[in-house]
Order: structure tokens, then C-alpha cells, then sequence
């Protein structure tokens, strides 16, 4: 395992470095590495990491998340109001709607392979959005409209939702059947897991205020709370749900509005570790890519996945009518809204698993999703944010 861990820091630094010479997006260069080193090409990864590489991957979520949710001002996300609470359902819908209606033709797939699908592209990758917003946030690139709150927030929600429905179309396919509780979830997972975070961030505050404790052993503590967070999601099953996800952002917010001081310190605690977190996370990434069922995907693939794009853009379009941003931040917002990585690499494989008809092609234009626009959104969000978005 020592061995492959510096294979995967120094081939992902020094890949993601060349990448960053050619102004090319550094995370090109970790998910290359990733896919060179991994069981389907050279398979120099010793086993156990990539069996551990879920939780491995689930550890770097909550260290952006938490960053994130640190530096989340809530006043500047209620100035947003309607369409930050749209962007977390509509532009997913949209995608997956537009699934539905190119997949079948396109691939000659049911309805519900073709639903199954779509909740399997569907979800964006906070990983890849996440931290470009936080530098916008820094260097006040839409930040007088609060346009990287609302694309941050709406991102991790948008998680939480394709999840739920994911389930409820495997659940059909493996069962025939599907109930109303199985979309009890969606409405629970969000309450209860802002609830639960926002109440885990007072208690943190009211700790950090009442003892003397080093920045270092803050972020311990954060750190060890945010995993009881994350696995109280996978204890809570059924009807009522739980987004642990959402509660770890949902801590930082809480923390930064009682101790922004505080709350600026670990911000940079947090941003540290990134570095290392973040190699680690897009380098096991692309380690789950199986090159060979990229190559066999075809053009029909890759024109379903430009097509669903096109839908989820038209989904962000409509969650933004009657806002005040003008037509170049509208464009920026679509363009954030791409990348695709985490979620996809999570659940890509499952269909499979599950011995679902359509694993094998689910798994295809999951890889074919992370492949096309995890790097595309990456570049189009790094290369236009100066002429798209006014300064604060």
C-alpha cells in the first residue's frame, strides 16, 4: 500500500504539474494518472487501496465540503433565494429527461434502463466545482451576486437528489415495484441532514468558545464529528433519510456564521489538506475508469452525453429566469454545472453489480461522462471566469 500511495502523490503531482504547463486543468493530469496506474492498464495499485479507495474518496468529499461550508455566508446565499433552491433539482431533471428521451433511440434501451441511466450522469461533482468557487469566492469573481454560493450549495444538493432517485430506479428494476416513500427521502435527506449539521456546528462553536483548543486540534475534532455525520447517513435507512454530505457543508456554515474567525483560520487548515485529498481523490477516480468500455462506447455515447448536457444547460437557463444575472454569468453558471466524476465513479459500476440488463451500458457512458466532462467543465470554468464574471 506505501508504495502505491507515493505512485499516486508524486505520478499525480508531477502529471498534473505538466498538465498545468500546457494551462491545462492539474486534475486532467491526476485522472491520467489514475488510469495509468489502475487495474485496467499497468495495475500497479496494490488491491487494497482500491478496495478501500470509496471510503479513501468519501474522506477527500468531506474535506472539501467542510472548506466549503466555511466559508459559506448564508446572507449572501438567501440574497440568491429561488434559483439557489431550483439549481439543486431543475438542471438534474433536465438531464435526466433528456436521458430518456435520446438513450432509448440512440442505444435501444427501456424507459427505465434509460431513467437508471440518467440518475447515474446526472449528478455534478462538488469535487471538481467546489474548489474553483471558493477561489472565485477569494478573488471576488461574482461574488456581489453571490453566483459561486448559489453554484456551490446547488451542486451538493443536486448529490443528495439524483442519489435518492438512483435507488428508487434500481429499486424498481430489481423489484418490479415502486412506492410514493421511496421520494420521502429526497425531502428528509435534506431537512434532517441541515438539521443535523447546523446543530453538530453550534455544538462545535459553543466548545471552540468555552475551552482553549489549537487550530490543529479544531480541525481534528471537525474532521472526526464530519465522519459520524457521514456515517449516520448509511445507519439511517428507509423512509426517513439523511444527507451526510449536506450536514458536513452544513457544520462549516454554522461554525462560520458563530465563529468567522475562527472560521477563516481552519478555512485555511482545510485548504491545506486539499492538496494532498484532492490528488488522492481524482487519482482513485480514475483508477475505477475502465479504459477498454470507453474505447468500445463509440460516437453514440459520446453524442448522448453532448445531448444530455445540452438539456441539463437548458435546465440551469430556466433556473435563473427573472434573476439579475446577465446573460455571461448565466453562461458561466451552465459551464459550472458540468463536471461530472465522483458521484459517477461511486454508483457508475452498481447497475452491474445489481445484474440489471443495462449494467454494462450504464457503466460505459458513466466512464464516458467522467472522461468528457470532468475535464472539459474544469477548463471551461478555469478559461472564462475572468471574462464571463465581473469582479466584487
Amino acid at each position: 500500500m506505501l508504495l502505491s500511495l507515493a505512485l499516486i502523490f508524486l505520478s499525480g503531482m508531477a502529471l498534473g504539474k505538466v498538465f498545468e504547463k500546457f494551462r491545462l486543468p492539474k486534475l486532467l493530469g491526476m485522472l491520467l494518472t489514475g488510469i495509468l496506474l489502475g487495474p485496467y492498464v499497468l495495475n500497479l495499485l496494490d488491491p487494497t487501496i482500491l478496495g478501500a479507495s470509496t471510503d479513501l474518496r468519501q474522506i477527500a468529499l468531506i474535506i472539501i465540503l467542510t472548506r466549503a461550508g466555511l466559508n459559506l455566508d448564508i446572507k449572501d446565499l438567501k440574497k440568491v433565494g429561488r434559483p439557489a433552491i431550483l439549481m439543486c433539482f431543475v438542471p438534474a431533471c433536465f438531464e435526466i429527461i433528456g436521458m430518456l428521451i435520446l438513450a432509448p433511440k440512440l442505444l435501444g434501451i427501456s424507459l427505465l434502463e434509460a431513467a437508471i441511466m440518467g440518475t447515474v450522469v446526472a449528478a455534478v461533482s462538488p469535487a471538481v466545482i467546489v474548489p474553483r468557487m471558493l477561489k472565485l469566492m477569494e478573488s471576488g469573481y461574482g461574488r456581489n451576486k453571490s453566483i459561486p454560493q448559489m453554484i456551490m450549495a446547488g451542486a451538493s444538493v443536486d448529490d443528495v437528489f439524483v442519489i435518492v432517485l438512483f435507488t428508487a430506479f434500481t429499486g424498481l428494476a430489481q423489484s418490479g415495484t415502486i412506492t410514493p416513500t421511496h421520494f420521502l427521502t429526497i425531502p428528509t435527506a435534506i431537512v434532517f441532514g441541515l438539521v443535523g449539521g447546523v446543530i453538530a456546528g453550534l455544538i462545535l462553536s459553543l466548545l471552540f468558545t468555552k475551552f482553549r483548543i489549537r487550530d490543529t486540534g479544531k480541525v481534528i475534532i471537525i474532521l472526526s464529528v464530519s465522519f459520524l455525520l457521514v456515517t449516520l447517513e448509511h445507519v439511517m435507512s428507509g423512509v426517513i433519510g439523511f444527507s451526510g454530505l449536506l450536514a458536513v457543508m452544513a457544520l462549516g456554515a454554522s461554525i462560520q456564521q458563530k465563529k468567522y474567525e475562527v472560521s477563516k483560520r481552519l478555512s485555511g487548515k482545510f485548504s491545506k489538506l486539499w492538496v494532498g485529498a484532492e490528488m488522492l481523490l481524482f487519482v482513485l477516480v480514475g483508477a475505477t475508469v475502465n479504459i477498454g468500455y470507453a474505447l468500445d462506447a463509440g460516437v453514440l455515447s459520446i453524442l448522448l452525453i453532448v445531448g444530455v448536457m445540452l438539456f441539463r444547460m437548458a435546465g440551469v437557463f430556466i433556473s435563473l429566469i427573472k434573476t439579475k444575472l446577465n446573460y455571461k454569468e448565466r453562461i458561466f453558471t451552465g459551464f459550472a454545472y458540468m463536471p461530472k466524476a465522483t458521484v459517477q465513479a461511486a454508483i457508475g459500476g452498481l447497475p452491474l453489480a445489481m445484474g440489471l440488463a443495462c449494467g454494462d451500458i450504464a457503466l460505459t457512458v458513466a466512464v464516458v461522462s467522467i472522461i468528457i466532462t470532468a475535464p472539459i467543465g474544469a477548463m471551461l470554468i478555469d478559461k472564462s471566469y475572468k471574462q464571463l464574471l465581473s469582479m466584487e
